[in-house]
């Protein structure tokens, strides 16, 4: 069996839920197996809607003492759940919260682990052989899971959530949870946009804005293309912009449709976080910069005047269809 841990914060399931979902249901169909998700806490809202994804069941540690994310609890419900159903495979979002579980996991079920898979595993005998970028990004590895018990981490946008239309019925279970040793004081989540690991659309920009006064524009594009925004370390570090819209190595690791990249040379440090991108266009003034060589498309100009072009040519574009 093949369990997926569907994340929910909030009570809300997450796009890398369903993302997950699809995942485990195209592995389970290879190993002849039914595809089972799991949801934590008393706050989830529709946890049958994850059957239209390919769970064939949903089970719902129905328990308040799970609605704050501790790793610890987590692992010890997922690990026991799994135990319980015999899962051969166990599959999580590659995100803050998945990455916070997964080595504890592996400890608890003596598994195997790939972290940041983006493709579907291929069965060669009892093993699973998983492809994942390595070498920020750089290049690729396949390793082979032999364990009993097998955990892969998804990366986000790595596959793309397929409502096939099935049903799934949600049944309680019990739960062990030991007391956290975590006091949780207060919860601050990022709102009214999609977040950074999750976004298909990334409008991001650098220091060639020469101060946060001029952001508008980068806004205004962003609110047109349904985008999120992001920013290089050094606009992060000037308090230009808020850290969690950070990308790059020391930031977040994105891995969107399309990255728009404005005024950000190209550092290493920033590619290593964005370069999985599918679709990279850079402006840049500097012909020179770093960055169009890991271009899809380049603008050369002056990002005050290329910016609200563009966005006037996608109002038009958005106009006619």
């Amino acid at each position: 069996m093949v369990l997926v841990f569907a994340e929910s914060p909030n009570g809300q399931l997450k796009k890398s839920s369903f993302e997950a979902v699809t995942y485990g249901k195209k592995t389970a169909d290879q190993l002849g197996v039914d595809c089972i998700a799991l949801v934590l806490g008393s706050q989830v809202k529709d946890a049958a809607a994850l059957g239209a994804y390919g769970a064939a069941k949903v089970l719902h540690a129905n328990d308040a003492s799970l609605d704050q994310l501790d790793s610890q609890t987590y692992t010890d419900a997922i690990a026991e759940i799994a135990q319980k159903q015999g899962a051969t495979v166990v599959i999580l979002a590659h995100s803050s919260t998945g990455k916070s579980i997964a080595g504890r996991l592996s400890v608890k079920l003596n598994a195997g682990l790939i972290s940041g898979a983006n493709s579907l595993p291929v069965i060669n005998g009892t093993q699973l052989m998983v492809k994942k970028p390595v070498f920020s990004g750089k290049a690729f590895a396949e390793i082979a899971l032999s364990s009993p018990i097998k955990i892969i981490s998804l990366m986000g946008n790595a596959v793309k959530p397929e409502n096939i239309g099935g049903t799934a019925t949600v049944e309680t279970v019990v739960v062990t949870v030991a007391k956290s040793r975590i006091k949780i004081k207060s919860v601050k989540r990022q709102e009214g946009t999609v977040p950074l690991p999750e976004a298909e659309v990334v409008v991001s920009a650098g220091r060639g804005m020469k101060g946060p006064e001029n952001w508008g524009i980068v806004e205004e594009l962003a609110t047109e293309m349904n985008a999120t925004t992001a920013c290089s370390r050094p606009v992060a570090d000037s308090h230009w912009r808020p850290h969690h819209e950070h990308v790059g190595q020391t930031g977040i690791a994105i891995r969107p449709n399309l990255y728009i990249a404005i005024g950000i040379s190209g550092a290493i440090q920033h590619l290593a976080g964005v370069n999985t991108s599918k679709v990279i266009v850079v402006i840049n003034k500097d012909p020179e910069a770093p960055f169009f060589k890991a271009a899809d498309y380049g603008v050369v100009g002056d990002l005050f005047e290329i910016v609200p072009r563009l966005t006037a040519a996608y109002k038009k574009f958005k106009a006619t269809r």
